[in-house]
């Protein structure tokens, strides 16, 4: 087994609300109001609820993100 350099960490591969709170700039309510919409509607990136937990395929939210920038 492969040992992770110390203070190394690796890289995410999910999101959780709190980064999309920051990533967006959005208020802790209107980004958990928007994540449960996501979930509910299935898209239009993945969000998959572990209990009452809500987590952000980081593939997903990036390349939603990314599709959406203009170029303008």
């Amino acid at each position: 087994m492969s040992k992770v350099p110390l203070g190394s960490q690796p890289e995410k591969k999910v999101y959780d609300v709190k980064d999309i709170q920051k990533i967006l700039g959005l208020g802790k309510t209107t980004a958990y109001i928007f994540i449960k919409e996501v979930f509910e509607n299935q898209g239009p990136f993945r969000v998959l609820k572990i209990g009452n937990t809500y987590k952000i395929p980081k593939e997903s939210f990036d390349k939603w993100l990314d599709d959406g920038a203009t170029t303008d």
